[in-house]
């Protein structure tokens, strides 16, 4: 999403209680004998999607992933362990018993990178199947698809290979919003560093603009510091003049949402995304930790969501509520057909620029 950044261009802009069963019994010589009531089993909590994520946080060792189930309101946590089921269940969540650690699914992981870095391909974890899901875009094909196959059925069950008709790619693009070069992104989040106001967005934005406008042509408000792209998609840029730089993005509807902290995702969470080209759209988390081969290089540790996106959108905020959760990478397909996105979680750039939301 765009921030709010010089006012003459914004006139708009569970827990759960235990269940108590009460029962009346009359005490006869049929019952006296009888064996003691097993223990009651811990309730699973109802939970908004930002406390299933701060469960999830809390429960990530010896854990095999984990995904909010947000029908039922509630966390659910994979386990390959009796053992590691009760200490899920005392937490609150639902333990669900899976055949793959996490540690089992990574060596998966890497083998792909290791045999199988094609552009056009991306992979991640999927909790909900126990797997890795490749996902190959219109672009492999012939030897390419052939040695991608070649290398899934050599894993087994551990991963699946699904087909995209779209092109993995950055959404960079020229038009509106944040302006530098000829080309044109979408702000993240507003952040602070060192007490100085600057913006977030993606690494691969950063790489093609020094110098930031809010429109084409115009005057110079911020400036890129420092960008990575490939290996991670997140840049930082300072503003330099007297430009607004509240904590919100624009829900392109008049109002805006206040920004008050950064998150980790979690996988089935209901998230949002907003940017200059297609405004604000809304999905699910559907992998974390993915990996995304786009023709410029590889990009892992994404957030991959079922959110559509365009060009002009990069950078742009992928958001729950008040918290921040990811920068708009890339992706394939468009807000028309449909498509997956994926995006550079923003606690990790905060920590690699020693910044804050604000």
């Amino acid at each position: 999403m765009k921030h709010r950044r010089i006012p003459k261009r914004r006139a708009v802009m569970a827990g759960a209680g235990a269940l108590a069963l009460a029962a009346t019994a009359t005490v006869t010589l049929a019952n006296a004998n009888a064996a003691p009531a097993p223990a009651a089993t811990p309730t699973v909590a109802k939970l908004t999607s930002a406390a299933a994520s701060t469960l999830a946080s809390q429960l990530k060792t010896g854990t095999a992933g984990a995904f909010y189930d947000a029908k039922a309101k509630k966390l659910v946590v994979n386990v390959v362990s009796e053992a590691a089921a009760k200490v899920v269940r005392a937490k609150g969540a639902e333990a669900r018993l899976v055949k793959h650690t996490l540690a089992q699914l990574d060596v998966a992981r890497q083998t792909l990178k290791s045999k199988a870095t094609i552009p056009g391909t991306a992979w991640g974890v999927d909790p909900q199947s126990n797997k890795v899901v490749v996902t190959a875009d219109r672009t492999v094909k012939g030897a390419k698809l052939d040695r991608l196959t070649k290398v899934a059925k050599s894993l087994g069950d551990k991963v699946e290979v699904r087909h995209s008709k779209g092109e993995f790619k950055p959404f960079i693009g020229g038009g509106d919003a944040i302006w530098g070069s000829g080309a044109r992104c979408s702000l993240g989040f507003n952040v602070v560093k060192d007490g100085q106001p600057y913006f977030l967005t993606a690494g691969h934005c950063g790489n093609a603009v020094k110098s930031w406008s809010d429109q084409q042509g115009g005057s110079e408000i911020a400036t890129t510091e420092d960008s990575k792209f490939p290996g991670d998609d997140y840049s930082i840029a300072k503003y330099t003049g007297d430009t607004a730089h509240p904590s919100e993005v624009d829900l392109y509807n008049g109002s805006t949402q206040k920004i008050t902290k950064a998150a980790e995702a979690t996988v089935g969470e209901k998230v949002q995304r907003s940017g200059s080209t297609t405004q604000v759209h809304d999905g699910t988390v559907k992998a974390l930790n993915a990996s995304v081969n786009y023709q410029e290089g590889t990009v892992d540790g994404l957030i991959q969501t079922d959110v559509c996106a365009e060009p002009g959108d990069s950078g742009g905020a992928l958001f729950d509520g008040e918290s921040a959760l990811g920068l708009t990478s890339g992706g394939s397909g468009d807000c028309s057909g449909g498509g997956e996105t994926f995006f550079q979680p923003v606690p990790e750039a905060l920590e690699a620029y020693g910044a804050q939301i604000g």
